[in-house]
Formats: structure tokens, sequence, C-alpha cells
């Protein structure tokens, strides 16, 4: 069964739009009629950006830090602004570090991890779901959560920790915006990126970012109506 989306007229905003997921979901989207806000704390043409904004009449770039609240404000206002509403948020923006046990893990790694991988989406979530609520869509948000949330190992526990609390969260924007915005994290395990590649053996196991974006779509969509609060697994046969 083939699945289409058709976005046209809705706006989605994309966090971590440079990354390879993220730039892929942007992609996806905007393949789908979206308007996209696509936002970055680095330049759309810098040298690591997977991301050519250039590629969809439909897609805005916004260079943003989603750490910091006074630029996530602006900027979400700024494409509600220039866009005239906010229909999706879909919080990619993330970053990984381990290898460390905890009694050997620099404290300002912590500071990273929880910055990155869970306070941009706290903070993103929190400016746009006023707007989200007005949404003639149906509001949804989208967030990044991991496998490796779902338990605790050995070397990255701050990662996993950061992935544990964006399920949390997810699970508590579901329930105190019930019936007005829809809230589901996606769970990813390994995923076929450049990075990845550099760092270890491709395997066919690895799940590409437009599979990953496109279940995002799905739960954006429509067809997903039903559901929220809910943690969707995504890695495949791994």
């Amino acid at each position: 069964m083939d699945a289409q989306f058709d976005a046209t007229g809705e706006v989605a905003l994309v966090t971590g739009a440079c990354g390879a997921l993220g730039s892929a979901t942007v992609a996806e989207f905007a393949a789908a009629g979206a308007t996209v806000a696509a936002c970055d704390v680095v330049d759309a043409d810098g040298d690591d950006s997977l991301l050519d904004p250039d590629a969809h009449d439909a897609v805005s770039f916004y260079r943003a830090d989603f750490t910091d609240e006074t630029a996530v404000s602006e900027t979400v206002d700024a494409v509600v602004s220039e866009h005239g509403g906010l229909d999706y948020l879909i919080n990619v923006a993330g970053t990984w570090r381990g290898g460390d046990p905890v009694d050997e893990t620099d404290a300002d790694q912590f500071d990273l991890l929880f910055g990155v991988n869970l306070r941009t989406a706290f903070l993103a979530t929190k400016h746009a779901l006023a707007h989200l609520r007005e949404s003639d869509a149906g509001g949804a948000v989208v967030s990044v959560s991991a496998r490796s949330g779902l338990e605790g190992g050995e070397g990255d526990a701050l990662y996993r920790a950061t992935k544990a609390g964006v399920r949390i969260l997810t699970e508590s924007v579901a329930a105190e915006n019930r019936g007005r915005v829809r809230a589901n994290c996606v769970m990813p395990s390994v995923l076929d990126t450049p990075a990845n590649r550099e760092m270890m053996d491709p395997s066919d196991d690895w799940v590409d970012p437009a599979e990953v974006a496109r279940v995002m779509q799905f739960l954006c969509s429509d067809a997903a109506a039903p559901t929220s609060g809910a943690a969707v697994p995504v890695y495949g046969e791994a």
C-alpha cells in the first residue's frame, strides 16, 4: 500500500534541519506541499550542512540557537508572522556523545546533551503550542527520542537520559493538550548517515533517514488522528 501525504497550505517548523534526519524531514514535508521553516544553529550553506534550502521554493531557513529561549521565541514568532500560522513542530535537533562511564564523564557533557537533546525540544514546544492550538489542520508535535532511551546501558548514560526525557516530555504534552494538539515521538536506533558511516561499518539493518521522516509525516497526518502520546519504534530490523 502506497502512502501519499498532502500538506498543501500547511506550515511545518523543523529544528536540526541541517543534519541528516532534519534535512530529510524538510525534504519530505516540502515534497508534500508544506511550507517548511528549516531551523538550525549552523548555516545552511556550511560545510557540515546536508540541507539544500534552494531545492524547494517552499523552504525558508532560519538560523537560531534553540537552546536560547529568546532566540526560540523570536524565531517561532517570525515563522508565524511570515507564513500565517504553524501547523506542525518537528523536534529533530540532537547530538550524541558517549564512551565513558558516569564517574568518568565530564560535567560539561551533561550540559551539552541536555541542552541540545532536551532543552531544544522543550523550548520549541513551549513557544509553538499556542500557535499549534490555532491550527486548522489540527496541530501536531513530533519529537525524536531514541531506542536507547528505553533502558540504561554502558558508556552513554547521559544520552540515554536525554532521550528518555524527550519521551516523557512528549507524553506530558499529549496529556496536557488532549483534543487540541497531538504529541508523539519516534525512536530510531542507528540511522544510515554520513557521520555514522565514518564511525562504523555500514549495515543493511540501518534505517534511511527519509524513512523516519515519512513516519513523522504520518504522525502529523489525519491518518494518525487517534494517536497522541505514542513513542513509535523506527529501527526496522536493527
